[in-house]
């Protein structure tokens, strides 16, 4: 790995990289799991000629592979003065809304990790300071670039399942995460549901309008400690009618399951169910599935993550189009929803949009 103080480069020149569609130099800023994850991705981009990454805790960065592509610098905030062609931000959350403002307000397109920031009010106070900005920023909701959820959604907006009654999504967690981490999540809805909220409605095309929602903790106190719970269950209904079940817990100890149904008055459908499903059948005779479980997110969705990347770099060659990237728009809408919920869970009712959009 090479370590390097800013670059010299204007900003200008950054520019016409991209207006002319060339070979980009891209900024990640934290060098942690999801940080190292994109390096290697985007140093296995061919469009892609250097990827300088910024984290002020220098050991951690230092354990990044190796790669001739790879420098480092100490301050994420220089990035932006780096002369870059796009930044992804992969740092803690609470960093998020600085960087990405940052970022746009410096004329570079952004890609930043989920969430924007872990509440509505933080969301729109981003989307009003980038309003200006001439580049796009995008939000990580890989679940776009599954192969699965593309052909869920090729399925629904085709109409080949005629209309759509009733869709089921589930997010189950192998196992828990740190104490410290449920205290800066924002909340289960906020923190792993909202992934089924933006994916339900990209698939389906329509847009949530009311939601009852449950949670509670089945297991360690220290959920509650966190003022959060483990284990959630929230009915949306849709714009077209359609009926939404979402589930989801921390404590799926046989293996990482994510899964969507679309039930229409044609045809049904199912994301997740491959050998790898981490469920067990009691049918004689029946041996699917027979294949190792996922154990996490990142085995589950390693291409999905990889493609969104890739399409991000594509988007700085052509322009900032967004494609099925998700926008700032989309990630506010799937927080809200989450808010939503967890207004439902806490005072037990039902919670229309509108209290919430208006």
């Amino acid at each position: 790995m090479r370590y390097a103080g800013p670059c010299a480069r204007l900003r200008a020149g950054a520019a016409d990289r991209r207006a002319g569609g060339g070979h980009v130099r891209i900024g990640v800023a934290g060098a942690g799991r999801m940080g190292t994850l994109h390096t290697q991705t985007l140093c296995s981009l061919a469009t892609v000629t250097e990827v300088i990454v910024a984290d002020p805790d220098a050991a951690r960065a230092r354990t990044l592979p190796r790669h001739p592509k790879v420098a480092f610098t100490a301050e994420p905030a220089a990035l932006t003065r780096a002369g870059i062609d796009g930044l992804v931000v992969a740092a803690a959350t609470d960093a998020h809304p600085d960087l990405i403002v940052a970022g746009a307000r410096a004329g570079i397109p952004v890609f930043c990790e989920k969430p924007a920031a872990t509440d509505a009010a933080t969301t729109r106070a981003i989307l009003d300071a980038v309003s200006g900005s001439p580049v796009p920023v995008f939000i990580g909701f890989q679940r776009r670039f599954d192969a699965g959820y593309r052909a869920a959604r090729d399925a629904v907006r085709s109409g080949r399942l005629g209309w759509l009654h009733t869709v089921r999504a589930c997010t189950l967690d192998p196992a828990p995460p740190s104490l410290a981490y449920l205290r800066a999540s924002g909340g289960f809805f906020r923190d792993c549901s909202v992934h089924d909220f933006d994916i339900v409605r990209w698939v389906t095309g329509q847009e949530v309008t009311e939601v009852f929602a449950y949670g509670t903790v089945h297991g360690d106190d220290r959920f509650r400690e966190a003022g959060d719970v483990d284990t959630v269950a929230a009915l949306l209904r849709l714009s077209g009618s359609t009926f939404v079940h979402v589930s989801a817990t921390r404590y799926n100890a046989q293996g990482y399951d994510v899964r969507l149904e679309a039930l229409g008055s044609l045809a049904s459908l199912s994301v997740g169910l491959d050998d790898r499903l981490p469920l067990e059948s009691l049918e004689a005779g029946v041996t699917f599935p027979s294949g190792p479980p996922y154990a996490s997110f990142l085995e589950r969705f390693g291409p999905a993550y990889a493609a969104e990347l890739s399409a991000f770099t594509q988007s700085i060659a052509d322009g900032g189009r967004a494609g099925d990237m998700c926008t700032l728009v989309d990630a506010l809408e799937a927080t809200l929803i989450a808010d939503a919920c967890e207004r439902s869970r806490r005072e037990h009712r039902p919670v229309a949009m509108e209290e919430l959009r208006g």
